[in-house]
């Protein structure tokens, strides 16, 4: 274990959960430390209600117990980290409901809101490299938890001796229990068969992909979408704790697979999953990436005109110009975030919201639970290319027409986080005057340092908060352009 002055390293949640390396930071004596802080917080927290997801226990003792769902992706050894995490709950008087298998993560937040329980975990670290894990909480609301709870566990780890229970009676999920989250996922499965027009998809005469990069989407997708014309094929759907030698995050980069295979087979789009199933990628007909400045417009136009739907409209720091201006186009309000769907998800809980994404494909939907949902997302895509009955590639010819010519790029450099935190600094005191050739018309910092051109097109500094590296993004009136942007971006980073 990384030992820090006097004992063992400080426990920093980051955008979206606590996320280490495996046996360095991320071990079964941290994982308890951090399990330990969470049954505390909900001991401290839980909601009365959750009581009533315990029916084996006596109603003197189900008004005082807590229940905790507990999940895990498919990463090496997250099944055992997450036994563990729930013997710590347990040994802290916490009822668990633990998933025997592997799981998306957006179903162990559903099963959080159906159960009434008081929050759950899942053992992931999500897009991040194969040798990373993570330990998510997720809130009573089926969310994920917010900056203050998450600042509130971190303040309670190794405020008190680790409880634990015996393996045998923590692992054990009541029967009881166990038929209520088998219930859970039948009710997941209603609601997203609901809330997308499966019957038209299904009916479509073409080819679809879906890539789930060897994580816990598996064949989720392609469960949804048999019985008629549509033809779908599932790739990289097996467990692999290495995730064929790439991050399963659905970018570029690491969907080579995907776009290999749209082409050959003559695909009308695919799209893929991260490794916990709360991501969307995407690759169009013409086997090229469809980056979320492309698809989460796409989603919204339908919404907004095909569905009729209203309520605001969410981005990221790090999202594109074109919800800004499609949210103006349909009168509908926007609202801007730091990046993490975790500030997405507090709007949603809030106020009327039409549609919140982030960059990295995260994206949740009025009408579903304020999560990232990357199964729901996927079909809600189909069902947004099939209804239009044009390519990928017609669609985003026909919005930039309409709102604009905008094309995205990012660049990831493997820096220090105190070095790439000290250049955000230095941008945001003293910006250029000029970048690439183009005059800097005006500095944001909402999250990180966000360089603004006159025609919009913008530079973006930010230090990840999982991870030690820099990630500089750009939106440009052209691929050039953006290039040119990202180039000298990340020559300002060496």
């Amino acid at each position: 274990m990384t030992q820090g002055r006097g004992g063992p390293a400080p426990i920093r949640f980051g955008t979206d959960g606590w996320r280490a390396v495996m046996a360095d930071e991320f071990t079964f004596a941290n994982v308890e430390r951090v399990a330990q802080a969470y049954a505390e917080y909900v001991n401290l927290h839980h909601p009365q209600s959750a009581a009533s997801a315990i029916s084996d226990v006596d109603a003197s003792a189900a008004r005082s117990t807590p229940l905790v769902v507990v999940g895990f992706d498919r990463r090496f050894l997250s099944e055992e980290f997450a036994r563990r995490a729930a013997e710590v709950l347990a040994g802290n008087h916490i009822g668990v409901a633990a998933f025997e298998g592997d799981v998306p993560t957006p179903l162990v937040s559903w099963a959080v809101r159906e159960l009434g329980a008081a929050g759950g975990v899942i053992i992931t670290a999500s897009h991040n490299p194969p040798h990373f894990n993570g330990f998510k909480i997720k809130a009573p609301w089926g969310g994920s938890a917010t900056p203050e709870t998450t600042l509130a566990v971190e303040a309670l780890v190794d405020a008190s001796p680790t409880l634990r229970a015996e393996p045998q009676t923590s692992a054990a999920t009541s029967a009881a229990t166990s038929q209520r989250l088998a219930s859970s996922v039948e009710s997941y499965r209603s609601q997203v068969a609901s809330y997308v027009d499966l019957e038209r998809i299904r009916a479509a005469r073409e080819r679809v992909v879906v890539d789930s990069m060897h994580g816990t989407g598996a064949r989720w997708v392609e469960s949804f979408l048999g019985g008629g014309a549509l033809e779908v094929e599932t790739i990289r759907a097996e467990r692999d704790a290495l995730f064929g030698g790439v991050a399963p995050e659905p970018v570029d980069r690491n969907l080579g697979a995907l776009k290999s295979r749209v082409l050959s087979s003559g695909a009308l789009v695919g799209v893929a999953t991260d490794g916990d199933a709360d991501r969307l990628g995407a690759v169009g007909d013409d086997g090229a990436t469809l980056t979320m400045h492309d698809v989460v417009p796409l989603i919204l136009l339908h919404m907004a005109r095909r569905r009729a739907m209203s309520g605001g409209v969410v981005r990221t720091f790090s999202q594109s110009v074109l919800l800004k201006r499609i949210a103006a186009a349909h009168g509908l309000k926007l609202y801007e975030t730091p990046i993490g769907f975790k500030y997405v998800a507090d709007l949603m809980l809030g106020e009327e919201i039409l549609i919140g994404a982030e960059e990295s494909g995260g994206i949740g939907v009025s009408g579903h639970i304020p999560e990232r949902d990357g199964i729901l997302n996927s079909l809600l895509f189909l069902e947004t290319v099939v209804a239009a009955g044009r390519k990928p590639t017609e669609l985003v010819r026909e919005m930039h027409r309409e709102f604009g010519e905008f094309y995205f790029g990012r660049r990831d450099l493997h820096i220090e986080v105190a070095r790439g935190q000290e250049l955000v600094a230095a941008l945001a005191g003293q910006p250029p005057a000029r970048i690439a050739g183009h005059a800097v018309a005006s500095v944001e910092t909402l999250d990180g340092t966000k360089l603004i051109f006159g025609d919009e097109s913008w530079l973006l500094f930010r230090q990840s908060g999982t991870e030690p590296v820099l990630r500089i993004y750009s939106e440009a009136t052209s691929t050039a352009k953006m290039e040119s942007l990202l180039e000298q971006g990340c020559q300002m980073a060496s």
